[in-house]
């Protein structure tokens, strides 16, 4: 392969003609380049090998991955061209080992039973991603030496597998092996591609074996190349280019050529195509001396040039090397606390670059990390995250490229809890709340509650509460039981918080004056009966204000439930002379009857309200297409279940096509029925239709789309409509489909009848049929009467198609007659041992009845089976025998009508053997023979005789002839 230059660097190597003879691992331009020797990948490669035919060779090879990003390829080669992988099979058996510990996968090519054609050049290539080796081997193959037999009678054998008498002799072993002749003295080499390119097409094989060539066609592709590559020798180039030249990506590149004729037109062609000037492709013609230079190179531009002046040109090949892929920016050490986000971020000098990700030496893939890790992509940004960081992701982690790699190391430790707020003394008085309140800096930690080392449960003057970070103990009514030392202990951590209850006690011998409770109810803006409305979903705060001394105690309660005091969605705020009633978020369930008390020594009050939930109502329920037209549909649905607790105002209706996601509006205004007919709509095509109810709040959900519809007209009437037969009490109809049957279809036809002189039409079946008849029974006898057919689709009835004249209900007589097939008119003949089904068809009204006969007699024989329908008769034997043979008759009658049909069966089998067979006359080398027909004719006309023949040595037949014979 000719030395590769670098861009802007005169050619190492001078300007020469190509030789005719190529070494095997020569480039030809038009040829993808063999990378071999570019890089060493193998760490033993398969050598050369001697086998003796009929026996098994092995080839190793084998390749150090330590360093490759991607598991190598292997493929084992015969000649330039010959893949055996495509060959594997008993012959060939290829197999592939890996050591982990190594990290060396091993290949393993065995030949199984060499033979001659085995004989030849091999190459073993290896690839991975960018790098690729490949070297090659020869295999010879000698035969094996035999040694000459001592008892010369072994040497005679009889082929075939009988024994001894079997086959014929076989004294191949007997022959003399010729002497090798003594190689002549070595002649002067011969150029055998120059006799090749000298020679006619016609002539090429001879050649090829004359001189000992056995890959023909790789020879052809070779020979093809060279005689385009090969240049006609002519004075247009006074230099022509180097053959290769080589470049880094995004460099730039000069071809030059000189010329003769300084005013002679050139041509620049990239792999057969012309090139034309542009801001990449810079043409210069200074003098003799023309310049092609490609700016920004890329992997596009690695291809074949030529140079083309008048009929002459010139060649050359221009190799891009992508450089590797460099890490601009290092990894960074990480120190982070338990449950916190990583994120590792490297930069490198190529976007699309490809970067792997290691732990501990160990790769992290999209597989292999499930939700742990994340690999983010920004331009050159390359971006390792780890989502909650634990003690388990410490270590080394690795970013690497082809040209670089870059490390960090990962610390994670405890995440220390913080104290916001700690619980503080108390001293309270008797009957009154006592809270401790604590603050910590993750909301996510739960704790327990202690009071003198005894753990405190939850009761009914007890409560616990957590809400975010903070933490709460609740004791109301205290009392001098509760007095002691409180402490709070957060789960998984050795912190505590404890402060202590003191109890104040007070005595008071003086008796204030005394003034009843009081409840001064504003009811002005909440309608009637205290009645207090709110939409769902918002908060309502009423305020209650209260006199009284002393201070009377506030008690709210729905039902026989009483509203706590404490945090919560719905509560009692209370101050000293007012009581907030207060529901965060109102809720259906929120709705009822409240009920206030204040009570203090003085006295009681008591106050009662009725507090209403109203929202949107619910979505329309039901929505369907009752009917359609031409281009509009009528639509109807139910009221929603729930109204919202405020009465519904009217209903929004929208409509789309299928397959759309555009919703239509059909209405601005509020529509009050539930019953709409849309218009404007185009047949053929399907809609859906949803309904939005409407109340004072607001508008509801949408309801469940309606089943499609399609707007469409009815068909038209069905045409041809005639009776096909009557009886006593049915008849039967026949039509033919509507001439105008429209996009929609027919879903089936509907049979209606009246009495003449009658307009009261009864139909006949339920549900529409499919088929373009129906039989119309349980109907009067001797009545006239009327008949018409409707089509059903989905836009509902066409019109009708009506007998022009009534039929009078009554049977029809038909005369009975056989329609016997045309193959049964003559006789039928069966072997013994065959089967017989015959289907005789018959008519007539009403139904005749079919009775056979054997030979003039009712058939009585079991073995001959028949059955018989309203239309057929079949008569069926499993296996005839020849006693089945006769004339079969089949008989129909209505009433003193009848039609006969004779069928005759003949059943036959083979002859028996002529008897009294004697030779009458011999003479030369021929007999006369004569014999008696058989005794048995086998129920059928003797045709003749086979005539046949053995030696009696061989007891071999032979012969096959007629009468009369005579065999010679």
């Amino acid at each position: 392969m000719p030395e590769l230059q670098e861009p802007d660097v005169q050619p190492t190597s001078a300007n020469s003609e190509p030789s005719d003879e190529l070494p095997p691992d020569e480039v030809t331009p038009g040829e993808d380049p063999q990378l071999t020797g570019l890089t060493g990948l193998f760490a033993l490669k398969p050598e050369s090998a001697d086998a003796i035919k009929g026996q098994d060779v092995t080839f190793l090879a084998k390749v150090d991955s330590s360093t490759l990003m991607r598991k190598p390829t292997v493929k084992w080669l015969k000649g330039k061209w010959l893949d055996l992988g495509s060959k594997a099979g008993k012959h060939l058996q290829f197999k592939e080992t890996y050591d982990r510990n190594t990290k060396i996968y091993t290949y393993e090519m065995r030949i199984v039973k060499v033979a001659d054609g085995d004989a030849g050049g091999y190459r073993c290539e290896v690839t991975s991603k960018d790098k690729c080796d490949s070297c090659t081997f020869e295999v010879s193959v000698q035969a094996v030496e035999e040694q000459q037999q001592d008892n010369i009678l072994e040497a005679f054998k009889r082929s075939g597998d009988a024994g001894e008498d079997a086959g014929d002799l076989d004294f191949s072993a007997l022959l003399k092996k010729r002497e090798k002749k003594q190689q002549r003295a070595p002649q002067e080499e011969v150029d055998v591609w120059d006799i090749l390119k000298a020679a006619k097409p016609c002539d090429y094989e001879k050649i090829a074996f004359e001189y000992g060539i056995t890959d023909l066609r790789g020879m052809l592709k070779r020979l093809k190349k060279m005689k385009t590559v090969e240049p006609k020798k002519s004075d247009a180039f006074l230099k022509k280019p180097e053959p290769a030249y080589s470049v880094d990506k995004g460099r730039r590149i000069q071809l030059s050529v000189e010329v003769a004729d300084p005013d002679a037109p050139i041509k620049w062609l990239k792999n057969g195509h012309e090139i034309k000037p542009s801001a990449k492709y810079v043409f210069e013609s200074v003098g003799n001396r023309r310049t092609l230079t490609i700016n920004k190179c890329n992997l596009s531009d690695d291809a074949a040039y030529e140079c083309v002046v008048g009929d002459d040109k010139c060649f050359t090949e221009v190799f891009v090397k992508e450089p590797p892929v460099t890490i601009t920016k290092l990894l960074d050490d990480v120190h982070t606390v338990v449950g916190e986000k990583v994120e590792f971020e490297v930069e490198v000098s190529e976007e699309g670059a490809h970067v792997k990700w290691m732990k501990d030496g160990e790769e992290l893939t999209k597989e292999s990390a499930a939700s742990k890790y994340r690999f983010k992509k920004d331009g050159k940004k390359h971006i390792l995250i780890i989502n909650d960081a634990t003690k388990e992701d410490i270590g080394t982690y690795f970013a690497l490229t082809n040209g670089g790699e870059s490390k960090a190391e990962l610390e994670v430790e405890d995440k220390e809890l913080q104290v916001l707020q700690s619980i503080a003394d108390l001293t309270v008085k008797a009957s009154e709340q006592a809270v401790f309140k604590c603050e910590v800096s993750d909301e996510k930690v739960t704790g327990k509650w202690f009071k003198g080392g005894v753990e405190v449960q939850p009761g009914e003057r007890i409560k616990m509460t957590h809400i975010g970070r903070t933490h709460k103990l609740t004791i109301s009514d205290v009392k001098p039981s509760d007095v002691g030392d409180y402490t709070f202990v957060p789960d998984g951590y050795a912190l505590s918080l404890s402060a202590k209850l003191n109890f104040l006690e007070i005595k008071i011998d003086y008796v204030p004056r005394q003034d009843p409770p009081k409840i001064h109810l504003d009811t002005s803006g909440t309608g009637s009966n205290n009645t207090i409305t709110v939409v769902a979903g918002n908060k309502l705060r009423f305020d209650v204000e209260i006199s009284g001394d002393p201070p009377p105690v506030v008690c709210w309660m729905k039902g026989n439930k009483t509203v706590s005091e404490a945090e919560g969605r719905v509560r009692v705020e209370t101050r000293k002379t007012l009581s907030s009633f207060v529901i965060q978020g109102a809720e259906k369930e929120d709705e009822g009857f409240y009920s206030l008390t204040v009570t203090n020594p003085a006295g009681e009050d008591k106050a009662e309200l009725f507090v209403k939930v109203v929202d949107v109502p619910d979505p329309p329920e039901n929505v369907k297409c009752t009917s359609v037209g031409e281009n509009c549909a009528t639509i109807t649905w139910d009221p929603p279940a729930f109204d919202g607790g405020v009465p519904v105002k009217g209903y929004l209706m929208e409509r789309k096509k299928i397959g759309s996601s555009r919703w239509t509006k059909l209405n601005f205004d509020v529509y009050e029925s539930t019953t709409y007919e849309a218009k404007k709509m185009i047949e053929g095509v399907l809609y859906e239709m949803r309904v939005f109810a409407v109340n004072g709040v607001g508008i509801s959900q949408p309801s469940v789309n309606s089943k499609p519809f399609m707007p469409i007209a009815p068909t038209s009437e069905p045409i041809r409509l005639l009776v096909e037969d009557v009886t006593d009490s049915t008849c039967a109809l026949r039509w033919l489909p509507p001439e105008k049957v429209g996009p929609g279809g027919i879903d089936g036809y509907i049979v209606e009848y009246c009495k003449e002189g009658s307009d009261e039409w009864v139909p006949a079946n339920k549900k529409p049929v499919e088929k373009n008849q129906y039989r119309v029974k349980d109907l009067p006898v001797g009545e006239k009467m009327l008949f018409r057919v409707v089509a059903i689709n989905i836009a509902g009835r066409s019109p009708p198609a009506t007998l022009c004249q009534g039929v009078t209900i009554r049977e029809i007589m038909e005369h009975p007659k056989i329609r016997l097939p045309r193959q049964l008119r003559t006789r039928l003949i069966k072997v013994v041992g065959e089967k017989v089904n015959l289907v005789i068809p018959f008519q007539g009204k009403p139904r005749p009845v079919a009775a056979w006969y054997k030979d003039g007699v009712p058939l009585e024989d079991r073995s001959v089976g028949t059955r018989t329908s309203e239309v057929d008769t079949i008569l069926f034997i499993r296996s005839v025998e020849r006693v089945h043979s006769g004339t079969y008759t089949l008989a129909v009658q209505i009433e003193n009508m009848e039609d006969r049909a004779d069928i005759r069966i003949q059943v036959v089998e083979k002859p028996g053997p002529p008897v009294e067979v004697r030779v009458t006359d011999v003479w030369g080398f021929n007999a006369s023979l004569e014999w008696k027909p058989p005794k048995d004719d086998g129920n059928a006309e003797i045709i003749g005789y086979t005539i046949q023949k053995a030696d009696m040595k061989t007891k071999v037949k032979v012969g096959n002839s007629s009468l009369p014979f005579i065999f010679t």
